[in-house]
């Protein structure tokens, strides 16, 4: 079974396109919620992120505390390196038990850093789903309701497009182009010949 990774920036449109691989039966591991679950309910990951940054990171009964935690690691680079450290190890684990239990010609495992986390060297192939910043922009604005600038420091923490294209695969331009047609093709093309054109 193939391991088909996707990632792109914030706002670029990335869920969509895995909902399009959805609609055509093929399995879609989301990194990023099962990160916020593991976050919650992993008691090893509790533990370790209380010895980082203290008991008032979790509300009682109701998980970390995702303002705080997000307030610290989005204004410290060591912070966001030293909770990844943490949680990915976890959802790998994740990952690959749910692929145990798949049966299809391949799977994709979404994720939002994952050239950022290495996690891409596991996959067979790599598709980065790209936007212009502009569109990016009003889109995260639009979706979270946030502050321009907000939605800028996180992308700052994030790796440029061409970064990630240099990477990838294959890259998919979603500045609202029609994405059935992209979709349809690399589905083709990675069950015909097990890689994209």
């Amino acid at each position: 079974m193939l391991k088909v990774g996707i990632t792109g920036g914030m706002g670029s449109g990335k869920s969509i396109v895995c909902k399009i691989f959805k609609l055509l039966g093929v399995p879609v591991f989301e990194a990023d919620n099962v990160a916020k679950k593991l976050l919650d309910t992993d008691p090893q990951i509790k533990d370790e992120l209380i010895n980082l940054f203290g008991e008032s990171i979790y509300i009682d009964k109701k998980g970390v505390d995702r303002k705080k935690l997000a307030s610290i690691i989005f204004n410290d680079n060591i912070a966001l390196q030293n909770v990844n450290e943490v949680i990915h190890p976890h959802v790998g684990e994740s990952f690959y038990g749910w692929v145990t239990k798949q049966d299809v010609p391949y799977v994709i495992h979404e994720a939002a850093i994952l050239f950022e986390s290495g996690f891409y060297k596991l996959m067979d192939i790599n598709i980065h789903i790209s936007a212009e910043k502009e569109l990016r922009l009003k889109r995260v604005m639009e979706r979270d309701n946030i502050s321009k600038e907000m939605v800028l420091a996180r992308m700052d923490k994030q790796w440029t497009d061409k970064k990630k294209a240099k990477l990838a695969d294959a890259v998919i331009l979603n500045n609202n182009e029609l994405l059935i047609p992209k979709v349809l093709e690399f589905d083709k093309q990675i069950k015909q010949h097990g890689k994209i054109w």
